[in-house]
């Protein structure tokens, strides 16, 4: 159940930043699902580092560390992607 709902999450926090994101992205949804995940792992890492991990009420911090991660990964990788799938 966990996995499932790690694909969730990165679904979730993967959509976000693509939304925060300028321009167009040209990634496929599942490599926005697993940068999403990835993203999510690293931002709540990051939240405990910071000691900001669990708070009252919402965790603000944390989701948008996990928004930001996943942001940078994105914005990181598409260009990448983009040339790899163009055809010469």
């Amino acid at each position: 159940m966990t996995f499932i709902w790690a694909i969730i999450a990165g679904l979730i926090v993967g959509v976000i930043a693509r939304i925060v994101l300028p321009g167009r992205q040209s990634i496929p949804i599942w490599l926005t699902i697993l940068l999403g995940i990835v993203g999510a792992i690293v931002g709540n890492v990051a939240a405990t580092a910071l000691g900001v991990e669990s708070t009252n009420g919402i965790d603000w911090i944390r989701h948008i560390l996990q928004i930001a991660v996943a942001a940078v990964l994105i914005a990181a990788v598409t260009p990448y992607y983009s040339r790899r799938s163009v055809r010469r």
